[in-house]
């Protein structure tokens, strides 16, 4: 085979980086395991509920359950699934933001399951009134999001759970993003913060272990019950995943990246990854676009079509919001040099060719 892999070095839109060195040799030597078998695999499967426990201390838990999941995707299924099998009505609901994932989608159509999408406040965060109004005696499950996919921004967890528990529903926070760089900032977001049942984290984002590595935590492992099936065939009696056989590559790799970078590490890759935001959202201003503030490691910039098309002509690997706005996620792997690259090139193509913004 003479394919490559893709090169990350004009990679602007992804919220997947390089595996750290470490994470990628993990993964290579778990590749074959099984962690969907613990009963034949056990060494991957001892090595699962570490990544579990030291996810629950990024994420504020205590006592942590889980599983790694394939992704964000798998691990919010999954969450509303839990939310739905324990729900007292037979056609319940889930209220969230317009922010959300499309992954809750797939999940309302699979689950059958009335998916309430809310509208989101000035600042792009959730709506506190418009989820009240919106939440009912069917609700199974309320929604917020801790680094949404296409701002960064931080739903007021906290408020989101206080009304889930006063109607008797679970309350899910999809930190798949966020969660490796929120606990180095002042927001309120995990399990210590609030009344929050389940989470999704992926450490396949800013964790920086190889993929598949998605997260699901639960507060309380009863509601893992909630997914099992019985397993005849296998060594173990049952399973609460959605996959059945999965690789240990990403559980490996999770525990590797999370002893090597946890806490200093992490911490200096988000410091880093702030201040080039902030850096890009700057010249993005000085060249005469509006910004959207950056408060977590994503710029949204209104270039115009023409100049958004112009840099992936060039190559660039640039991705647009719903509204049409450039958006960049300063990854691990996104540095200062790529970025001042980025703003050269915008500055040539605005010099080819005149070009007028639109707002934001």
């Amino acid at each position: 085979m003479r394919a490559e892999p893709q090169s990350f070095d004009r990679v602007l839109s992804s919220m997947c980086t390089k595996p750290h060195p470490v994470a990628r040799e993990a993964a290579m030597r778990f590749l074959a395991t099984n962690p969907g078998d613990p009963g034949t695999y056990p060494s991957v499967a001892a090595l699962e509920q570490e990544a579990i426990e030291r996810l629950g201390t990024l994420a504020g838990l205590a006592d942590p359950a889980g599983y790694i999941a394939s992704g964000g995707t798998e691990a919010n299924i999954q969450a509303v699934r839990i939310a739905r099998e324990r729900a007292r009505s037979s056609r319940p609901n889930v209220v969230m933001p317009e922010s959300g994932h499309f992954s809750f989608r797939k999940a309302a159509d699979v689950l059958e399951i009335d998916l309430r999408v809310v509208p989101t406040d000035a600042d792009r965060r959730a709506d506190v009134d418009a989820v009240r109004s919106a939440v009912d005696d069917e609700t199974a499950l309320v929604i917020g999001v801790a680094g949404t996919t296409e701002y960064g921004r931080v739903d007021p967890i906290p408020e989101l759970a206080e009304i889930a528990t006063a109607h008797d529903a679970l309350c899910h926070v999809d930190a798949a993003w966020g969660g490796f760089v929120l606990p180095f900032t002042e927001y309120e977001w995990h399990f210590d913060h609030a009344a929050i049942d389940t989470m999704t984290i992926d450490p396949h984002k800013m964790g920086q272990a190889a993929i598949p590595a998605g997260g699901l935590l639960v507060r309380d492992a009863a509601l893992l019950d909630e997914l099992a099936v019985d397993t005849p065939y296998l060594e173990t009696t049952s399973q609460a995943t959605l996959t059945g056989t999965r690789s240990g590559a990403g559980v490996a790799s999770t525990v590797a990246a999370l002893e090597e970078l946890w806490p200093g590490g992490y911490a200096d890759q988000y410091e880093r990854a702030q201040a080039n935001a902030t850096w890009f959202a700057e010249q993005c201003r000085r060249l005469g676009y509006r910004v959207v503030e950056p408060t977590l490691p994503l710029v949204v910039t209104d270039l115009p079509t023409a100049t958004f098309e112009g840099l992936r002509d060039l190559g660039w690997r640039l991705s647009r919001t719903s509204a049409g706005e450039t958006r960049v996620v300063c990854m691990p792997h996104v540095t200062r040099s790529m970025l001042e690259a980025v703003v050269a090139d915008i500055k040539g193509l605005q010099q080819g060719r005149k070009v007028l913004s639109s707002g934001i």
